[in-house]
């Protein structure tokens, strides 16, 4: 928005152009924020989940080998 607005100080333009151009500017690059956000917000979901399920894994593998767990996973399907 700071770049439309010099580049309307520079080449002398209206203001009330320069606001509308920087308004449409702000609403461009927010929806542009939104998606990028929404991907990596997805992104590192998938990947903490992915590495919690991997650790729970190798605790209940641990567990499993010392011989503390018994087996109910038949009971739990």
């Amino acid at each position: 928005m700071a770049l439309v607005v010099v580049r309307g100080a520079i080449f002398g333009e209206f203001a009330d152009h320069v606001a509308s151009e920087a308004i449409i500017a702000l609403v461009v690059f927010s929806g542009i924020g939104w998606g990028a956000g929404w991907i990596i917000e997805y992104v590192v979901r998938d990947s903490v989940e992915a590495s919690f399920r991997r650790r729970v894994e190798w605790y209940r593998q641990g567990i499993a080998d010392a011989g503390l767990l018994e087996d109910n996973s038949a009971e739990e399907s």
